[in-house]
C-alpha cells in the first residue's frame, strides 16, 4: 500500500477540496470484459438522454461542471470532461477503448463528472503527494515534452517530481498501460464537489474494475479533504 499525504500548502491553497484515493493490486489488464463495454453503451444512451436538447451553456450549469469551470478558469483553461461529456452527448461518439482499467476510470467520469487521473503504482516511486503547484515546476506530459507550470494547481508528486496536474494531466511514466497489475485511481474536486460525490465516484470506479477482475485487492480507499 502507498504512503499518501497531502501537504498543508494544499489545503491552505485550496480551502473545500476534495482528493479520492483509491488504490487496487491483483488486476487484470489484458482481459477482455463484455460486461464492461455494455457498461459503455448503457453509459452513453443514458447521457444521451439526460442531456438531450443541451448546449454548452446548459452543461456549465450543473454544479459539479461549475465548480470545475471555475477552477479552470483561473489557468484560462475549459474543463475537458467537459469536452468528452458534449463529444458524446452532441456529437454522437462513443467512450473509448483504451484498456479495462482505463475505461473503468471513463465510465465513471461521464457519469459523475469528477476528474480522476490512474497510475501504474508500479511505475511510482513513494512517498506520495499532494500538493500545489510552485514557479519553476516541470511536468513532462505524456507526449513527452516538458510543460513549465503555473504556480497554485492542484498536483501529486512522487519523489522524482510533479506526476499528475490538474490542468496539464498525467506525466508520461506514471499512466496505465496493458501490463498494470496494481493501479493507483485519484479523484481531484475542487471546493463546490462534496466529499460524498467524490466517494461515490470512486466506488463506481471500483464497481467497473470487479466486473472483468472481481478478486482484486482493495489496499486502500480514503478521502483527503483542505
Amino acid at each position: 500500500m502507498l504512503s499518501i499525504s497531502a501537504t498543508n500548502e494544499w489545503k491552505t491553497y485550496h480551502p473545500g477540496a476534495v482528493i479520492g484515493i483509491l488504490e487496487l493490486s491483483g488486476v487484470d489488464n489484458t482481459r477482455p470484459s463484455p460486461e464492461l463495454d455494455a457498461r459503455k453503451r448503457e453509459t452513453e444512451a443514458r447521457l444521451r438522454e439526460r442531456f438531450a436538447g443541451f448546449a454548452r451553456q446548459d452543461f456549465v450549469t450543473l454544479p459539479i461542471m461549475a465548480a470545475y469551470q471555475k477552477y479552470y478558469k483561473r489557468f484560462t483553461k475549459t474543463y475537458h470532461v467537459l469536452q468528452q461529456l458534449e463529444s458524446i452527448v452532441l456529437k454522437g461518439k462513443n467512450l473509448p477503448d483504451v484498456s479495462p482499467l482505463v475505461d473503468s476510470n471513463f465510465i465513471a467520469e461521464m457519469d459523475t463528472l469528477i476528474l480522476t487521473a490512474g497510475h501504474d503504482v508500479a511505475k511510482l516511486i513513494p512517498p506520495i503527494i499532494m500538493d500545489v503547484s510552485k514557479s519553476g515546476d516541470t511536468l513532462i506530459r505524456m507526449n513527452g515534452e516538458p510543460k513549465l507550470m503555473d504556480a497554485g494547481d492542484m498536483v501529486m508528486r512522487d519523489a522524482t517530481g510533479v506526476v499528475c496536474s490538474i490542468i496539464y494531466g498525467q506525466d508520461n511514466v506514471s499512466p496505465i498501460t496493458p501490463s498494470t497489475t496494481h493501479v493507483l485511481y485519484v479523484a481531484y474536486a475542487p471546493a463546490g464537489v462534496s466529499a460524498d460525490v467524490v466517494d461515490e465516484h470512486l466506488r463506481r470506479i471500483e464497481e467497473n474494475v470487479r466486473e472483468f477482475c472481481p478478486n482484486a485487492i482493495k489496499e486502500q480507499n480514503l478521502l483527503l479533504t483542505a
